[in-house]
């Protein structure tokens, strides 16, 4: 094993620096991970730009994170093992004493880590991650392709799970970025009646090869008027953290429609009661899911052929990822590497992993 490891950490608020460390040992209940592939995600952005300048040392980000596990603490569990691999999204282990986690709601245990926020996250060659936030990779998904989908890939089918819509039911997916053209898949594959609603004909053709049956460009079009139309979304998925553009789709929903929203924002929702009232509409939130949970949703990947699309950047042009992501310029999830690859498009699966599907 390397004494020392490279990593890119927030040194200041708002920018990353590539340094080295020495290797780490894991404690208790604790793996040390080998890291192959971590994505960008939107999150990143706040936690890079949020970071506590004081923090001695700096946080590593990164949250969306694929790699071999080479070193175990103690009483780890023994489903774990060296060589594994495994992944970490944003919740990075629940705690098992919290009233949350008696109930089994592991996903809103009061005590979990926050990947690249309270602990340190995959923008590094090495990790220590929590055993119970561990989540395993089936074989048929190459490891830059995983890495998307135990963040945004979780985000948006779970959030389809529990939309309370039907197959054949219309369902609207608004802001088509890295969570978007996840659900758009996911809705397709669940046999709803999908729309995308976005901004610009330059990804028409991308909206609709993912499974949109009809898109949706804001710049000439009606969202709301459109879908109405239609009959109305018996749910409405939003990725995006404008309230404004969230609010102006609301009366979209058909009776008993739910909106529910992924994107986070600074601003309030401004949402109508009577609206709401009125049809028994609802709003819900939706946080990624737990390890299981994680499980599930690769497990359906593979199961469905859904698969990010990504093109992947070497871990020390992290900051220009970082930038291309908040521009909007990413097609549509950026994948940091660890070694040398080349910047590539879409990779697909190399059929070699540690878990088989099923």
């Amino acid at each position: 094993m390397k004494t020392t490891y490279r990593a890119m950490q927030v040194t200041t608020p708002g920018s990353l620096e590539l340094v080295e460390r020495q290797t780490p040992t894991p404690g208790a209940g604790e793996v040390l991970i080998a890291v192959e592939a971590c994505g960008i995600c939107g999150a990143d952005a706040s936690d890079i730009d949020r970071a506590d300048p004081a923090l001695n040392p700096p946080r590593f980000p990164g949250h969306e994170v694929v790699g071999r596990i080479i070193a175990l603490g103690e009483n780890t569990p023994s489903i774990w093992t060296v060589g594994q691999r495994v992944g970490v999204g944003r919740l990075g282990g629940h705690c098992n004493e919290c009233g949350e986690c008696r109930h089994g709601r592991f996903n809103l245990c009061r005590n979990q880590l926050v990947v690249g926020s309270s602990c340190d996250g995959g923008y590094a060659e090495m990790m220590i991650a929590r055993a119970t936030g561990l989540v395993s990779i089936p074989a048929e998904l190459s490891s830059e392709e995983a890495a998307p989908i135990l963040c945004a890939g979780i985000a948006t089918f779970n959030a389809l799970k529990k939309s309370g819509a039907e197959a054949g039911d219309t369902v609207a997916v608004l802001g088509i970025g890295g969570l978007g053209h996840m659900a758009l898949q996911y809705a397709r594959t669940m046999g709803f009646r999908v729309v995308a609603v976005g901004r610009g004909a330059d990804i028409a053709a991308d909206v609709m090869s993912l499974g949109a049956h009809r898109y949706i460009d804001t710049n000439t079009e009606n969202a709301a008027e459109v879908l109405s139309a239609m009959g109305g979304a018996k749910a409405i998925l939003t990725t995006t953290g404008n309230p404004t553009a969230v609010s102006a789709l609301m009366s979209a929903l058909a009776p008993e429609g739910r909106l529910i929203v992924l994107g986070l924002g600074k601003d309030p929702l401004p949402v109508s009661t009577s609206h709401l009232v009125g049809a028994e509409r609802g709003v819900i939130g939706s946080i990624t899911g737990s390890p299981f949970e994680n499980e599930r949703t690769l497990d359906f990947s593979v199961l469905a052929g859904v698969r990010p699309m990504i093109e992947t950047m070497p871990l020390e042009r992290a900051q220009e990822a970082v930038q291309k992501m908040r521009s909007g310029d990413a097609k549509f999830r950026i994948v940091l590497t660890m070694g040398d690859q080349t910047n590539a498009a879409q990779r697909r699966p190399d059929k070699t992993g540690d878990r088989p599907f099923g």
